[in-house]
């Protein structure tokens, strides 16, 4: 969502940036999960409440960053898209990108064996790049019907609504937990 309201808003060239950060900061997720941190969350309970925490934190900013987002012409709400390191950093408060990094490593990777590791985290990498870049696609080409600043609003309210309401899964579990 985040990818296509940036390449609605900024266009492909000026999303590369975000684009490549997932791309990469998913990748290097992977590996780091597969070299040990995900044993090491399993050990602290208070390290995984506090990503979790700081994930949602995270998430429900971005919601507004998305939300405030307007029209450049305008000056109003952010003029630039996610940098590389704030979309890598995304990542790692990303609960689907959590579940999928701690399950290829589980499915493709023996415990401890970082030749494995390193080969799907390189697959997934290669793969993630195509994959994330439709939604980019898709946003360029909705750029010609958003010009008006009404419907880029709702757009942008709708992205951030939805981004918001994914963390509802991720409170709820921390919320039976505690």
């Amino acid at each position: 969502m985040m990818l296509m309201m940036s390449g609605a808003n900024f266009g492909l060239r000026r999303t590369l940036p975000h684009w490549l950060g997932v791309a990469l900061g998913f990748t290097f997720m992977i590996f780091a999960i597969g070299l040990g941190l995900a044993a090491l969350l399993e050990r602290s309970p208070t390290a995984r409440i506090a990503l979790q925490v700081c994930g949602i934190g995270y998430m429900l900013w971005l919601a507004y960053w998305l939300a405030t987002s307007h029209t450049l012409a305008k000056g109003q709400g952010r003029s630039t898209p996610l940098t590389f390191f704030e979309a890598a950093a995304f990542q790692w408060a990303n609960p689907k990108a959590w579940a999928m990094a701690l399950s290829a490593i589980g499915v493709y990777a023996a415990s401890g064996a970082s030749g494995q590791v390193g080969l799907v985290a390189t697959v997934f990498g290669l793969l993630n790049f195509p994959c994330v870049g439709v939604w980019v696609g898709a946003g360029q080409k909705l750029r010609g019907a958003l010009q008006d600043e009404r419907k880029l609003r709702i757009f942008n309210g709708a992205l951030a609504a939805l981004l918001a309401l994914s963390v509802a899964p991720t409170v709820w579990g921390l919320w039976a937990g505690l």
